[in-house]
């Protein structure tokens, strides 16, 4: 079985997504920014070679939504119930019981993260010079884990969304005796200041990202921003 690389999303209901960002931008201008998200990020995976892509959605209702917007050979599957780090557990084993591996799961916050970094963490476990890659985000989180074998003890009772879940996960992979690899840091889009950051950046297209910057360009313009 080929790596998998594992999406998690939202369906983009007003009210429900990127709160972080309303205000300046409405509810409704809020999904539609985290929609194009969505849309750069699976046009960006959609380009690696040899990985499958899988969308773990939320909510279990959204599987209609989700199957227009994904490619026609990804793997669809409902997040389960619990906090994040469970959430994730099972994604991993329910992709290892399958039998892909190793298996990458990346957030939906980093519209513009270049596919080559999904490469380069798949490369690392591939040739098993880590059991664990982990992506920082500058928020002290995590863009990206990846794993070469089930690994449940690293999602337990961690303080989830704080600025120390980095650091803790490093901490309980060493102590469960895993050797990690960290990739190079990258951005989070969660608040108004990330965003108008993420403006600051060209975003040409076809680069990844470049629906989100327009998109969120005209918003902030209609907004005289």
């Amino acid at each position: 079985m080929p790596p998998l690389l594992i999406i998690f999303a939202k369906e983009p209901t007003p009210g429900q997504v990127k709160t972080r960002l309303m205000p300046p931008l409405s509810p409704e201008a809020a999904a539609r920014v985290y929609q194009a998200f969505l849309m750069d990020i699976l046009e960006e995976m959609s380009r690696l070679s040899g990985i499958r892509l899988a969308l773990a959605y939320s909510p279990a209702s959204a599987w209609n939504w989700f199957g227009k917007l994904a490619p026609g050979d990804a793997w669809l599957f409902p997040q389960v119930e619990g906090d994040l780090g469970e959430r994730m557990a099972r994604a991993f084993d329910r992709a290892f019981q399958a039998g892909y591996g190793p298996v990458l799961l990346r957030g939906s916050d980093t519209p513009d993260l270049p596919g080559a970094l999904m490469l380069a963490a798949q490369e690392v476990l591939k040739t098993r010079r880590a059991d664990v890659v982990l992506g920082p985000a500058m928020d002290g989180g995590y863009y990206l884990i990846g794993l070469r074998a089930a690994q449940p003890g690293l999602f337990r009772e961690l303080a989830w969304s704080t600025p120390e879940v980095l650091a803790a996960t490093r901490a309980r992979a060493q102590n469960l005796g895993l050797v990690l690899h960290l990739l190079e840091p990258w951005p989070d889009i969660d608040s108004h200041a990330d965003l108008l950051d993420f403006l600051s950046r060209p975003h040409p297209a076809p680069a990844p990202g470049w629906r989100t910057h327009r998109l969120a360009r005209q918003l902030l313009a209609d907004l005289k921003i």
